[in-house]
């Protein structure tokens, strides 16, 4: 009974109090209504689309993958050429925010790694399996670590790329914008005039150098053994007109000790026979002797097959440095290991049949100002050439320090400068980082540079490739790989050094191949 009182109470109650509630609710959505028309809806920006700049394009220089925005851009000398929508790494398998290049192509791409799905139209950036490629989009980051494109977008492109292109990938929007600073390169109109010829002239060089040396190699066994045959029958007639000497000698001093006419006419024929035999072994001396100096010995022969091989690799090394003089020169400039490192695409096949190998001769110290404070990453390329020589542009990715204040702070060496800034090309480039060379950075690679403040799931979620380590005198120094230089692989992570370089033993009977995951 006293509940079904509480009960009518408490009816009797809220019916008193909804009048109030209500007028309440009515006056919340007038003062919702005024703000909406105080303030216009803040809508979700416009998803990414394929476009085509409306002019004619020309050789892509560059693309810009923008994670924030999921989409990437082409640009030419003018600008902008492609854009389109990407689907970049998901959480936990993030695509690393960096700086890149194109190392290889591959029409029809099939992974290892993920059950063998297809990665049509492959554009690889690193050898550890992150690639530009043809695949679905949902309209957000779904991908392993790949940046994937509209399949038709990713096969038009594919046609439109070459090996080495620059590929940046920025957490945020990020674009190219002119710039002029007095540390940028300014080739010279004389060498690059006289640059072909030059490179003609050392090539044909090193080939008639190359052959003489081959020549000395090849003859150098047949000559030494002469040149052996012949010393030992100059000992061998020394030794006989030594001993035809003393019997010569022997004959005299019994001619002189006779004393019947019998002992004399003995001793006098003894004495002619042994002068004879004299005077043949002096003839027979000096004819060897004759012959012998018009002929080298084993030390000139050795010491002329060591000239002529010095001789290959010094016209071989010219000859790589005036090839080299007709590509695009890239610098990167790390302030995290106070080096400055040059780069420029051989196009000599990696002989374990993946890409194309990279020049590494230079690497230098580099004096940074205020290195202690943070200076950001910025790509820094030669677009087109100018009337003062090259047209530059700068790509921010992390703004530490701006671009131009970036410039400021590097001291660029004379040295490097006056071997590569004479004949820069457009899609030269310059990269000031505080990262240093990521791991990816090997022989067949561009300057890859990741973005230590950014995720890198992408990465993380890969075994690491085994890098194949050989000497073939094909290209340069003899150092096919390196090139002589001893610090290609100076990061963290790389295999322990030989000889001043950094190396993994091959076993035995292996066979290079190549070898990366995706």
């Amino acid at each position: 009974m006293a509940n079904r009182s509480m009960t009518a109470r408490t009816t009797v109650a809220m019916r008193r109090r909804r009048p109030a509630a209500l007028a309440m609710l009515a006056a919340i959505a007038a003062l919702t209504a005024v703000s909406a028309g105080a303030a216009p809806k803040q809508g979700r920006p416009a998803a990414p689309t394929e476009a085509t700049a409306p002019r004619e394009t020309g050789e892509p220089i560059m693309a810009i993958v923008s994670i924030k925005t999921q989409q990437v851009t082409l640009y030419d000398a003018e600008g902008w050429i492609l854009r389109a929508p990407v689907s970049t790494g998901t959480t936990g398998r993030e695509t690393p925010a960096g700086v890149f290049a194109v190392v290889e192509k591959n029409r029809e791409h099939r992974s290892n790694m993920y059950d063998d799905a297809s990665m049509p139209h492959m554009q690889r950036i690193t050898w550890n399996g992150i690639a530009l490629h043809g695949g679905p989009l949902p309209g957000y980051a779904a991908s392993h670590g790949c940046v994937r494109m509209p399949f038709g977008f990713a096969e038009k492109l594919f046609d439109k790329t070459r090996i080495g292109m620059r590929v940046i990938i920025s957490p945020l929007d990020a674009g190219p914008v002119e710039i002029s600073h007095p540390a940028l390169l300014v080739p010279n109109a004389e060498a690059l005039a006289a640059a072909p010829g030059r490179a003609e002239t050392a090539t044909r060089e090193a080939a008639e150098a190359a052959r003489a040396a081959d020549e000395a190699k090849k003859g150098a066994p047949a000559a030494l053994r002469e040149a052996v045959a012949l010393a030992a029958s100059l000992r061998k007639l020394e030794g006989l007109k030594t001993r035809a000497e003393a019997e010569l000698a022997f004959a005299d001093k019994a001619l002189a000790a006779a004393r019947t006419d019998e002992a004399r006419t003995k001793a006098e024929e003894l004495k002619q026979k042994a002068a004879a035999k004299a005077a043949e072994a002096a003839t027979q001396l000096e004819a060897a002797r004759t012959e012998a100096n018009s002929k080298p010995d084993a030390a000139a022969i050795k010491a002329a097959t060591k000239a002529a091989e010095a001789k290959k690799l010094a016209a071989a090394k010219a000859a790589t440095e005036a090839k080299l003089a007709l590509e695009p020169v890239s610098i990167y400039v790390s302030r995290a290991t106070q080096k400055l490192y040059v780069r420029r695409n051989t196009h000599k096949p990696a002989p374990d049949g993946g890409g194309e190998v990279f020049d590494t001769t230079i690497e230098v110290p580099v004096r940074i100002r205020d290195a202690g404070r943070p200076i950001g990453t910025h790509v820094f390329t030669a677009m087109a050439k100018s009337d003062a020589g090259l047209r530059w542009s700068a790509v921010t990715v992390d703004n530490a320090d701006d671009a131009r204040n970036a410039l400021d702070r590097i001291a660029l060496p004379q040295e490097v400068l006056d071997r590569v800034a004479p004949t820069a090309l457009p899609r030269s480039s310059i990269v000031i980082s505080d990262e240093p060379l990521s791991k990816e950075t090997n022989y067949r690679t561009e300057f890859v540079a990741v973005l230590n403040n950014q995720p890198q799931g992408g990465f993380i979620t890969r075994p690491r490739s085994v890098d194949v380590y050989a000497e073939d005198p094909g290209w340069g120094d003899g150092n096919f790989f390196f090139f002589g230089n001893p610090n290609v692989y100076s990061q963290q992570g790389q295999p322990p050094r030989r000889n001043g370089q950094y190396y993994q033993q091959p076993q035995p009977g292996y066979q290079p191949r190549p070898r990366w995951s995706w």
